[in-house]
């Protein structure tokens, strides 16, 4: 099958939501109090990239340079992508571009995770796509089946290639995370080491995570506070009032407020129609422009 059919017809292969097929709602077939999403207000988003820099700082990301860039060898968790306005073909750059931050959209049906050929990719049980480094046989089937290109290939063995990070820039590294060796997939994980702290402080403190507990590296950075974390079945999260005040679904690939004229709502996820059932909301205003 081409990639051309197989985009064409994406949606005749997937009907449902994955949990469906298992005949129980989501929260029955994974039995966890925790199901971690994220909103990015991207009206707020000034597109200074301080998200993208201290996902390199809080993950090891190694910096690989013009020239291993060029060769298509990049190694970012999170980019920012910009838009400009086209009239009659041609850019108006007096309008200013518009901004959209792209991690891992950690989809309920992880596109990546079904062709993985050694199980390294998987789905854990608050609602992340997990990686398993030592698993990882760099088949890079994930890379090319995931929709949104946020899979990266680890070309070179950064932690004992030279003047990756020179003395002293090797004390920074983060301890709460490992640096990731040659021939591996990598990928943005909503900072797990984060949220496995605040799960184990809430568990040894006898109590349920709650909101606020676990900030990601790129919320923490935004100085515009355009990114919300927290848990999506917390009815208390500012995550899940806001899913839930812009209408949009976890479970549903096409939102009911599409169908309504002149509804003023901004929620909305990247690519539904293709079924991975993302858990990154994303919130604009559709411009005239842009009808």
């Amino acid at each position: 099958m081409s990639v051309s059919n197989l985009l064409e017809n994406w949606s005749k292969f997937r009907h449902t939501h994955p949990v469906e097929d298992k005949g129980v709602p989501d929260w029955e077939a994974y039995p966890s109090e925790i199901k971690w999403a994220m909103a990015i207000d991207l009206d707020a988003c000034t597109g200074c990239n301080a998200c993208s820099v201290a996902c390199y700082a809080e993950n090891n990301l190694p910096v690989v340079g013009k020239e291993k860039y060029s060769h298509g060898q990049a190694m970012h968790w999170m980019r920012i992508e910009r838009y400009w306005d086209e009239n009659d073909g041609q850019f108006v750059a007096d309008q200013g571009a518009r901004f959209l931050p792209m991690m891992c959209q950690q989809c309920e049906a992880a596109p990546c995770e079904t062709v993985c050929p050694v199980g390294a990719t998987n789905h854990t049980e608050d609602g992340l796509n997990s990686q398993i480094y030592n698993r990882c046989i760099g088949s890079r089937y994930c890379s090319a089946n995931c929709p949104y290109k946020v899979r990266y290939f680890n070309w070179y063995d950064y932690p004992s290639t030279k003047d990756v990070w020179p003395s002293p820039l090797n004390e920074q590294l983060n301890p709460d995370l490992t640096v990731r060796g040659k021939g591996v997939m990598e990928k943005c994980t909503f900072c797990k080491q984060r949220t496995y702290t605040a799960r184990n402080n809430a568990k040894t403190e006898g109590r349920e995570v709650k909101d606020g507990d676990v900030q990601t590296a790129c919320q923490e950075a935004c100085p515009a506070g355009a990114i919300s974390f927290g848990n999506l079945h917390d009815p208390e999260s500012r995550v899940a009032k806001q899913w839930q005040s812009q209408q949009v679904e976890l479970a549903k690939e096409k939102q009911e407020k599409d169908e309504k004229e002149g509804n003023r709502l901004r929620g909305y996820r990247i690519l539904e129609e293709l079924r991975p059932y993302p858990s990154v909301m994303y919130l604009e205003r559709v411009r005239e422009s842009a009808v």
